[in-house]
């Protein structure tokens, strides 16, 4: 069996924690628990007939993403960059994010997720912005912890892109 470490990375509150909860667990709570540093969660699957262990470090969010322990990505095998859609300006820090990791990390397979689907009335962030996130070749999820849509079908595109 082969084991992967995927690393959530994304500015404060916007759902890394509650994404790999529901996809762990398949639990969403309301109540908001700061990560501090790191919290590693596992998860076997199964993709294309391969075993697969999938090591999730859900890293501490920052508004500034210069402090990000971008040192945690080493040996990362994939990674998600998460972007809260009723807040605009996390989708910057998403894709700021996501060119330190590449530059650490190397072309590794990686994703765009959207998160909060399920406030989609209140969402500052548009889908042409997105459309031109998926025009540079990022994989986009709109997703909901809350709801657990996409978050299964997210994991398993990084998965297989993985393999």
């Amino acid at each position: 069996m082969v084991t992967k470490k995927i690393c959530m990375i994304g500015a404060y509150a916007v759902g890394k924690t509650a994404l790999v909860q529901q996809y762990v667990h398949s639990i969403f709570t309301d109540r908001y628990l700061s990560t501090v540093g790191v919290k590693i969660s596992k998860k076997t699957v199964s993709v294309d007939a391969q075993d697969m262990i999938l090591v999730l470090w859900d890293l501490e969010g920052k508004d500034d993403y210069v402090d990000v322990k971008i040192n945690y990505l080493r040996g990362s095998m994939g990674f998600f960059v998460v972007a809260d859609g009723t807040r605009g300006e996390t989708l910057e820090s998403a894709m700021t994010l996501r060119s330190l990791a590449i530059d650490l990390v190397g072309p590794v397979p990686h994703a765009l997720l959207v998160n909060k689907v399920d406030l989609l009335s209140s969402w500052e962030i548009t889908d042409k912005q997105l459309l031109d996130v998926e025009k540079q070749g990022v994989a986009v999820f709109k997703t909901s912890a809350k709801l657990g849509l996409a978050v299964g079908e997210s994991f398993f595109f990084l998965a297989r892109g993985m393999l």
